[in-house]
């Protein structure tokens, strides 16, 4: 069954919290990405566990392959049960995440590897140095690489992930981000489909952020995407 996961948006503990208690048990898991870890660091993602929550930790780590061992080991410590990284940190950057993540055991965080964000299309992936293939080519190839080197699943596009879930071996993770309900605004995802289409596809995990907390009564819409995810 997908899991819905709520991005938490927002600038500060406190109005990470306050959404969380007005979401309620509709969602028990939530992501936090850099904005809100930047400016409340460890701390938020304490009072999102304390609240009996659980968290994907987004920061998309980057770095020499030590340097982000201790960062998987410092997230463990913390509870979170995804994090990111990014697959151009090549195989010694993603082995060291992996086996930093399962010190930790049956509680281990997995390992995402993020490919293409999916704010980027054909044109972006040109600018920075990518030609002769499109978004979803490099999506694969960057996925086959990653999960042979380790890490658990992939953050991808929805619209990708239905060529990935069937080229990749079962128990592989899907978490996709760029979903929104039908009739709801883009935003700036430029790769987007609806809760029904990514589950169909073969997402283990929906990540939604605004159409749940812009919403007049945020719990109601989370229940809403849920029903379209057949969760």
């Amino acid at each position: 069954m997908a899991e819905l996961i709520v991005a938490l948006d927002v600038d500060s503990r406190d109005a990470a919290v306050r959404r969380v208690k007005e979401i309620g048990e509709a969602v028990d898991f939530y992501k936090i990405g850099l904005e809100l870890f930047t400016a409340e660091g460890p701390d938020v993602v304490r009072a999102i566990r304390d609240l009996g929550k659980r968290v994907f930790l987004d920061l998309k780590f980057h770095d020499i392959p030590r340097t982000v061992e201790r960062a998987v080991r410092s997230a463990g410590r913390l509870g979170v049960d995804l994090l990111t990284i990014h697959s151009t940190g090549a195989r010694a950057m993603i082995r060291a995440a992996a086996d930093a993540a399962a010190e930790f055991g049956e509680t281990r965080p997995r390992i995402l590897a993020v490919t293409v964000l999916t704010s980027l299309d054909q044109g972006d992936l040109a600018d920075v140095g990518i030609v002769g293939r499109t978004p979803a080519e490099q999506v694969a190839a960057m996925a086959r690489f990653a999960t042979g080197a380790g890490a658990d699943g992939l953050v991808c596009s929805p619209l990708e992930v239905g060529a990935l879930s069937r080229a990749l071996s079962a128990g592989t993770l899907f978490v996709t981000p760029g979903v929104r309900p039908a009739g709801a605004a883009v935003g700036d995802q430029k790769r987007v489909a609806t809760p029904a289409d990514a589950v169909r596809d073969g997402a283990t995990h929906l990540v939604v952020g605004r159409p749940v907390l812009a919403a007049a009564d945020p719990a109601a819409a989370a229940l809403a995407i849920r029903a379209e995810m057949g969760a």
